[in-house]
Parts: structure tokens; sequence; C-alpha cells
């Protein structure tokens, strides 16, 4: 009798407790992690004083930052998400014009987006797809000294609007806490603008970086 009891109490157990760790309507979640924002930049050619340079183009470097999610569950499988990250560093190269560094930036890609957890509520495994918008600001740009020297002046980045699409799993190690990966697809789009003496000189920059993100949460 004590046996089949015990039984029956593990058991019961087992069953409760993946429910117990999974998402559920109300949960607040917070994750923190690595994250890494690689560039597969589309670029234009780069125009001088309006007329396109054959064979120029502007490149972007990646950079790894500490990135933050914080998540509110509107049901069991729908949620709201911010990404936010400390400020990513990034260097402007170029192509066609003698490999010269033209300068470096600094960004910031706050994201809000609509998640979906498509599991059922009894699995601690929860991967998860995302839609979301995108605001990308662009700050202290700097010229190289090697293109001040070059005769350039000023460098100016245009803020971007775009799409954020994502792919992500937590798996909770305990009721509140668990690790999580997610990759992402950024639509960032901008200009970068300088001057040689009183001649403008701009280039078109699809971004478009995928960004990747490894880290662990804790669920309220």
């Amino acid at each position: 009798m004590r046996t089949s009891m015990l039984a029956a109490s593990l058991l019961a157990l087992a069953v409760a407790s993946p429910a117990a760790l999974a998402h559920k309507e109300g949960d607040i979640i917070v994750r923190a992690g690595a994250i890494t924002v690689d560039p597969h930049e589309d670029s234009g050619e780069v125009h001088v004083g309006g007329a396109a340079v054959a064979g120029t183009k502007a490149t972007l470097d990646s950079d790894t930052q500490l990135g933050l999610n914080f998540a509110y569950m509107v049901t069991d499988h729908v949620g709201i998400e911010l990404l936010a990250a400390t400020p990513f560093s990034h260097d402007v190269g170029t192509k066609g014009l003698g490999g010269l560094k033209l300068g470096s930036l600094k960004h910031l890609p706050p994201t809000l987006s609509a998640v979906y957890y498509p599991m059922e509520s009894a699995s601690a495994f929860q991967p998860y797809v995302g839609l979301g918008i995108n605001y990308t600001w662009f700050f202290d740009t700097e010229l190289t000294s090697e293109a001040e020297d070059a005769g350039f002046t000023g460098l100016d980045m245009k803020d971007s609007w775009g799409l954020a699409y994502q792919v992500g799993m937590d798996y909770m190690l305990t009721e509140n806490i668990m690790i999580n990966g997610q990759v992402r697809y950024i639509d960032i789009d901008t200009t970068g603008t300088t001057y040689a003496g009183q001649t403008k000189v701009d280039v078109d920059v699809d971004v478009d970086p995928f960004v990747y993100m490894v880290g662990l949460g804790y669920k309220f």
C-alpha cells in the first residue's frame, strides 16, 4: 500500500512539475546575455556630388554587447517582447576607395515584437517565433584620422525604421530560471553622409543584420 501511494505521489509530481515550469498568462520574463549584431550589408555605390563612383561600396563590421529582453505573456501562447542592449560599435570601411577606413559609429536597435509560443503549457521546452518593429538610432559618428587627412569632414548616419523577424527558444531549468537562445533578422536601411571639401559624399546601405543572443532568463 505504501509503495503504491509513493509511486502515485511521484507520478503526480512528474505530471504536475512540467506544467509549473511553462510560461503562463501574466508572466513577466527578463532575459540577459551576449548579443551579436552581424551586418550583412548590401551597399549602393558611393555618390560624390550626386554622381555614382563605379566599384565603390561601404562596409560595416560586427560587434557583441550585453543584450536584454523584457517580455510579458498576454496569453499562455502570445507575448509582447522588448529587445534592448548596450550600444553597439562598428567601424565603417570602404571598397573601391583604396580601402579607406572612413569612420566609426554607435547604434542602439530597440525592437518591440509580438511572439508566439506554439507548444502546450506542459512543455518545459518552449520554442517561439516573433515579428516586430525596429528603430535603429545611430550616434557618436566619427571620422578616422585617415579620412580627415584625405580631406573628409563630418559623418552622419540616418536613423532607420524596419521590420524584425525572430526565432528562439526557452528551456526551463527550474520553475523560474531558463536558458534562452534567439536569432533575429532586422531590416535596417541607412544613408551615410560626409563631405570632401564642399562636395557632398553619400552612400545608401541596407545593413540587414542577423542578431544572435544566448543567455539566461528569469520568470516572475
